[in-house]
């Protein structure tokens, strides 16, 4: 398809995603990497009690304060 053709499709709000090949889509910054944190017995019950709290998993919380606290030293 080509580029004015795929244009129109989505100006004219018809679905593009067929015609997409989103096999090797990435969003950059985006990929996960798995970490390991030891964190004492308190601070993970507080934590649960938190996510428990909002309904969210313990995760959540973690990656939430963590990214909210990296915001403020890039603001």
């Amino acid at each position: 398809m080509k580029a004015k053709d795929f244009d129109k499709k989505f100006d004219d709000s018809q679905s593009v995603i067929d015609d997409l090949d989103l096999s090797k889509a990435r969003r950059p910054e985006q990929e996960q990497k798995r970490v390991n944190v030891d964190f004492p017995v308190w601070m993970i019950q507080s934590l649960d009690k938190e996510a428990r709290r909002l309904g969210v998993p313990r995760q959540s919380i973690i990656k939430l304060w963590i990214a909210e606290r990296l915001e403020k030293l890039a603001g």
